[in-house]
């Protein structure tokens, strides 16, 4: 970027000294705007990189298109190209953009887009990118991303510059059918059609195979990137509890897309605007018709160019009135959506303990109630799009007559002929197009700022979540000079601030195996999930020896989709224990019965019975063989016997591994060597204390 600066501000350097030997105004404005610019782009590194991209872009147009102002000025310009040479104005209004970039950083929307599409163009990540003919090969994910999106802007500008020259065919084409010049015509079509024709359709292919390409792997970065956010250090939980966030799922697989899609086809198609509103303004400003004001001999240059600015922006403006609440209404709608799937897969979960209580026309009010407000939202938001459909379609009705209208007059009186009004017929419509980029996309503006504030608060959240408030920083963690696991001077709170449990010291290392009882409330669950290291709200310091594993096993276990094998695997990977290990701790603890089943991809969650679910947790356990198991009620579902037996089973295959339960059967004591209570205190509070062990009655 500083080599840019340098050659930006070199080239309007020598435009300044050209402008002042040939005294014109216009080659000192390039080079005072270039100076500009060469500031800018010296300053452009404190930028995101994602506008950096766009500053990058422009600078290098400034001296592409600055140097043929120059050689034009100079009698340099090949007239082969039958196009007029690039007048001063073209790279003037480019640096004028480049500008505007800088200016608009400041904006804060435009800073929360750029902070979020960065990280994309800048990954570290290496990738394998497969192009014809070199084949596969290695590259950094963030080189790739800037060379497509690079690509892609170029693809662009010889779009647009195809664009131009069809128009000057145009011309020539309609002023050979008024002449009736028949060779002319058909050189027309054969040698100056045909073959800019043909060079847009193949980069029209090109660029939709780069479009999809990058939008694939943009949208795949952020949904990973927002995926290992999420789960990492079980935020999701600590999200959940603080609910801070509504419906995370839809933000990381329906946000993350919108945003990807919206910022593509408003950052490429705006960068083209740009160029086609450059570059058509040239023909409406190089019109000969004048329009004098009444009265005077002050004729207004660029006559036709200031009827099509000022009819688009007062049209931009009213169009701004008229579609404002559509953002908040996008931002609701996508919300009430999201309860609406939630609440169907909840549902589904649950489908067997709804079906026990007969629960469905509780459901069927509940859901429909649900989908009463996304129709409530809905009916305001296609009320809203009703008006501003109505206000764009009449807009863009009236900008096909518009200018013939003005026009008419002058081709009538001989001033034009029939080429050239066709030629600015369609200029015109180029450039009121290029200025209502606004009016035309204001629906989709509208949901793009709704996913745009739906993925800061998701990022808030998630920050506040790893060093917040509700962060495992609440409850610190400390390696234990021991093996024991201990925690002191510690203060457990509910999410709604009030404490719930006290303690000075505690020690869980001085039997083999601890039982945790106390009353329903007296937050024994809670302090699990405290040791954990998943629940966030209170303080003190949980002491764990040295790269100890820890595994919870709670009443109700989480078995994911897919094979029972995987199952059995979770949290590791569905390979990770062989077929006889698998098999053997299903034998253990009475699942022998399923060992037939092992890779039959089910709903077990569903398909298993409540014992048979907290059975095939135990197995998960002696799979994995951790140095401490937490069971909070993880055998509750079992009958006492068969309760005894996996416990047994816990105290033979896991003889290195420490146990702490909790459980309300007086049966449990016997199967534990220390026992913890949870003592109420005067402030409502409880506090864990070592009890001396009797024998159960």
């Amino acid at each position: 970027m500083r080599l840019l600066s340098i050659l930006v501000a070199l080239l309007a350097a020598a435009t300044l000294v050209v402008g002042q030997q040939a005294s014109s105004a216009a080659l000192i404005g390039m080079g005072v705007i270039g100076l500009l610019l060469a500031v800018v782009t010296f300053r452009s590194p404190a930028l995101p990189f994602f506008l950096r991209i766009f500053s990058s872009v422009f600078a290098i147009e400034y001296l592409v298109f600055g140097g043929a102002a120059i050689a034009a000025q100079f009698g340099w310009w090949p007239t082969t190209l039958g196009l007029p040479p690039v007048p001063t104005s073209l790279p003037t209004t480019v640096g004028v953009f480049a500008i505007l970039i800088y200016a608009i950083s400041f904006v804060p929307v435009i800073a929360k887009i750029a902070r979020l599409a960065s990280p994309y163009f800048e990954s570290d990540e290496v990738t394998t990118a497969n192009l014809w003919p070199i084949g596969p090969f290695k590259i950094r994910l963030g080189i790739l991303a800037v060379s497509l999106f690079v690509f892609l802007i170029v693809i662009n500008q010889i779009q647009v510059g195809i664009s131009l020259r069809i128009s000057f065919f145009s011309r020539d084409m309609f002023d050979s059918l008024q002449n009736k010049d028949a060779p002319a015509f058909w050189y027309q079509i054969f040698w100056v059609f045909v073959p800019w024709a043909t060079i847009w359709v193949i980069s029209n292919l090109i660029e939709l195979f780069a479009n999809y390409t990058i939008l694939i792997r943009w949208r795949q970065f952020m949904a990973n990137a927002y995926t290992r956010a999420w789960l990492d250090h079980a935020t999701h939980y600590r999200i959940a509890l603080a609910g801070s966030v509504d419906n995370p799922d839809q933000r990381i697989a329906e946000d993350t897309r919108s945003f990807v899609n919206s910022t593509y086809n408003f950052a490429l198609p705006l960068l083209s605007q740009v160029s086609t509103l450059v570059s058509f303004s040239i023909i409406l400003w190089n019109l000969p018709v004048a329009f004098t004001f009444p009265g005077t001999s002050f004729a207004v240059p660029g006559y036709i160019f200031w009827v099509a600015f000022f009819y688009a922006a007062a049209a931009t403006w009213l169009t701004h009135i008229i579609g404002r609440p559509l953002i908040r209404l996008e931002f609701e709608q996508e919300k009430r959506e999201a309860n609406f799937r939630f609440a169907l897969a909840r549902l589904r979960e649950y489908s067997e303990q709804i079906a026990l209580m007969v629960g469905e026309p509780t459901e069927r009010r509940h859901l429909a109630q649900r989908f009463h407000d996304i129709v409530e939202n809905f009916y305001r938001l296609v009320w809203r799009r009703l008006k501003l459909t109505a206000f764009t379609f009449s807009y863009n009705q009236a900008s096909v007559v518009v200018p013939t209208i003005i026009l008419a007059p002058y081709f009538f009186a001989g001033t034009i002929t029939l080429g050239i009004l066709q030629q600015v017929s369609g200029a015109f419509d180029r450039v009121q197009t290029a200025l209502s980029f606004i009016i035309n996309s204001y629906s989709s503006i509208a949901q793009y700022l709704a996913a745009i504030s739906r993925l800061t608060t998701f990022e808030a959240a998630i920050a506040d979540a790893k060093h917040g408030a509700i962060s495992e920083e609440a409850l610190g963690r400390e390696t234990s000079r021991d093996e024991s696991l201990h925690i002191r001077d510690a203060t457990v709170l509910l999410p709604n601030g009030k404490p719930i449990v006290k303690l000075g010291a505690l020690d869980l290392g001085t039997g083999r195996s601890t039982l945790l009882i106390g009353p329903s409330g007296s937050g024994k669950s809670t302090l699990f999930r405290a040791i954990a290291g998943i629940w966030p709200f209170g303080d003190g310091k949980v002491g764990i020896p040295a790269e100890a594993q820890i595994m919870l096993l709670p009443q109700r276990p989480y078995l994911p989709q897919g094979s029972l094998r995987a199952a059995l695997a979770y949290p590791a990977e569905e390979g990770a224990y062989d077929d006889a290990a698998t098999r053997a701790a299903m034998e253990k603890v009475k699942l022998g019965h399923l060992a037939d089943k092992l890779d039959e991809v089910d709903l077990w969650g569903q398909r298993l019975s409540g014992g048979e679910q907290q059975r095939l947790a135990v197995a998960r356990a002696l799979l994995t063989k951790p140095d401490w198991l937490f069971l909070d009620e993880a055998t509750a579902s079992l009958d006492e016997k068969l309760e005894g037996e996996i416990y047994a089973t816990i105290e033979r295959e896991l003889p290195q591994t420490r146990i702490v339960s909790i459980g309300h059967r007086a049966t449990l004591r016997s199967m534990h060597e220390a026992i913890v209570t949870m003592e109420p205190n005067a402030d409502g509070t409880f506090t864990p204390t070592p009890t001396a062990k009797e024998p159960a009655a």
